[in-house]
């Protein structure tokens, strides 16, 4: 949605994404001169005495030939760890989306911008308080086909909010659905398909996935709730993928090229991996300097307990999602501060994890503090227009004694290049 015209390409109907990944696992796997660690979990960046990025240590988790920590060296990193939507309690994204590559920049020294702009889908299944993971998509092809969404007093909360209701635009869904749950203080509303004649032979996947957590959706109302969809920001790249930081590069869903904007457009995050991908590919290829052992690294002495991980992605879900406020916002990262005295000493897989969600947490809401409008995928419900003055990109850093750093920068904005 959203292009002025057809430039999108199709493989396999809606599986574009699925054949991208195909063929380029098959050309890795086919090359003698790439080694592939699988089950791995990238941990920190090594640097040069000079600063330049010269490795990553790894850890293993134990499911291939190798396990432990250990070091991978190189004369250059191309971080491509994909999104963080695990920062939240309902997410479209896997489980392995906590957005390490994004975390070990930070610590690493690298910028990252635009991390306020985190686009929702308006209804996934909501599965329980414990659910993690990636949650299932409930389209709105079964709001076309006529099922409608209430509140917990069964009111359709759609109507007067926009002349098409229940089949307005995503993110007005996602908004209304987030006040509702405020208004009730439930974690979901609900969406009634009990009209829809077929349901099972017209949405089996659906049906399979309510039929899961013991929903009957032709009988039973649906409890749904918005889930955070793509992180239009990231690490932020120059335009053949450099970090702030020398040898670190950055590539999808990891990266902030600039792209996206504030809010991404259907398709291009596809075309954005893969025209990025090929510039680092360049610019590796013709300026690779020679290798360089790493300097002794400081050690990271700031892990976090696992056990927090819900009541963070809570907390987001609460105050930093489709619908923010100063009030909410400044609750959020009261939470956060909170949280932070959870430290643990076992620097195990989940510790990490956590770890890395926190400090995105972190700069996600400190850059929607930050942003005193509503732009693109970041709404304030407190400054609900758009602003000429925020024309400019919000970037967030950590400094060596991890205290946050925040600038920005003027966007370049004449249209006339768009004729």
């Amino acid at each position: 949605g959203g292009h002025l015209r057809n430039r999108i390409l199709h493989a396999g109907g809606d599986a574009t994404g699925a054949e991208v990944s195909r063929a380029l696992l098959a050309a890795v796997s086919n090359d003698p001169g790439i080694e592939v660690i699988e089950h791995a979990l990238v941990l920190d960046a090594l640097k040069t005495k000079a600063g330049r990025v010269c490795g990553v240590t790894i850890h293993v988790i134990g499911e291939g030939t190798r396990d432990g920590v250990g070091q991978v060296l190189a004369r250059a990193v191309v971080l491509a760890t994909g999104g963080l939507g695990q920062v939240y309690s309902q997410t479209t994204n896997p489980s392995v989306s906590t957005g390490d590559g994004v975390a070990l920049a930070l610590r690493a020294g690298a910028d990252v911008a635009d991390v306020e702009f985190i686009q929702f889908h308006p209804t996934v299944l909501y599965m329980g308080e414990g659910s993690r993971g990636q949650q299932p998509l409930i389209s709105e092809a079964v709001r076309g086909e006529g099922a409608f969404l209430v509140n917990d007093r069964g009111e359709r909360f759609m109507r007067g909010v926009h002349p098409l209701a229940d089949l307005a635009p995503r993110d007005i869904v996602a908004k209304e659905i987030s006040r509702q749950m405020q208004l009730t203080g439930s974690h979901h509303v609900w969406l009634d398909a009990r009209s829809i004649k077929d349901f099972s032979e017209r949405f089996p996947t659906i049906n399979a996935s309510c039929k899961e957590i013991g929903i009957n959706p032709v009988t039973d109302l649906i409890p749904v709730a918005p889930a955070s969809h793509y992180a239009s920001g990231g690490v932020r790249t120059d335009l053949n993928g450099h970090s702030s930081v020398p040898g670190l590069y950055a590539v999808g869903e990891t990266a902030c090229t600039g792209a996206h904007g504030a809010n991404r457009l259907a398709s291009n995050s596809l075309l954005e991996g893969l025209v990025f991908g090929a510039r680092i590919a360049e610019d590796i290829a013709a300026n690779l300097p020679e290798y360089e052992d790493p300097a002794p690294q400081d050690s990271f002495d700031f892990l976090l307990s696992p056990s927090i991980r819900g009541e963070l992605q809570r907390a987001m879900s609460k105050g930093a999602s489709v619908v923010r406020s100063k009030e909410s916002l400044q609750e959020t990262l009261t939470t956060l501060a909170k949280l932070k005295n959870a430290s643990t000493i076992f620097a195990n897989l989940d510790a990490w994890e956590t770890t890395n969600l926190y400090l995105l947490a972190t700069a996600i809401v400190r850059s929607a503090l930050e942003r005193t409008e509503s732009r693109g995928s970041h709404w304030r419900e407190d400054f609900p227009e758009t602003s000429s003055e925020w024309t400019k990109r919000i970037h967030q850093s950590l400094s060596k004694n991890g205290d946050w750093k925040s600038a920005t920068e003027e966007v370049f904005n004449d249209l006339s290049i768009a004729r």
